[in-house]
């Protein structure tokens, strides 16, 4: 597949204050804290880290309250992220009228959100060279797995920033901020 690919249009806000995005995975300690990390990091440098909030949780709640895997964890902090403020969540149900658009890492997980609409869809919907993909769970290999994990995080979330620059506009350029 080509990087040649129209990044995929977002919800509409359905929230008051910042446009709210939830990175979801199963135990919220691999996948999608990194990708709450990568995004927020991206939406910093951009200047919309007050007009969107990014966050990450689990479909289960075995880790609730617990930081993320130490591999993932080691894997940001060598590229240059900072990953100690994470704390496990647990997904609850009424997110999906609290957030504006839910990203799972794979199709299980897509499935114990309620599975796929407007509002809920696979993170990897908005990676430019694997659109509709899953990212792998590194859990049970090696440091390589957290870092190709990492690769297609980065590479997404830039996708999905060029999407959220568009939608909220450049900072100071006059677009109108989200609601």
């Amino acid at each position: 597949m080509t990087a040649s690919r129209a990044t995929p249009a977002l919800p509409a806000q359905q929230t008051t204050g910042p446009y709210r995005i939830t990175m979801a995975c199963l135990g919220n300690i691999c996948r999608s804290p990194v990708a709450d990390v990568v995004m927020n990091d991206r939406l910093v440098s951009a200047g919309l880290d007050g007009a969107v909030a990014v966050d990450s949780c689990g479909t289960a709640g075995w880790h609730v309250g617990k930081s993320m895997d130490d591999r993932s964890a080691a894997t940001l902090t060598a590229a240059g992220y900072d990953p100690t403020r994470h704390r496990a969540q647990q997904f609850r149900r009424e997110w999906l009228l609290e957030r504006d658009l839910v990203l799972a890492m794979d199709r299980s997980n897509l499935a114990d959100l309620g599975g796929a609409s407007e509002r809920v869809r696979l993170f990897r919907d908005f990676d430019p060279l694997g659109p509709g993909g899953e990212v792998p769970d590194p859990y049970y290999g090696g440091a390589q797995g957290f870092e190709e994990v990492l690769a297609m995080v980065e590479r997404t979330c830039d996708a999905l920033l060029a999407s959220l620059l568009t939608t909220v506009g450049r900072p100071g350029a006059g677009s109108p901020p989200l609601r």
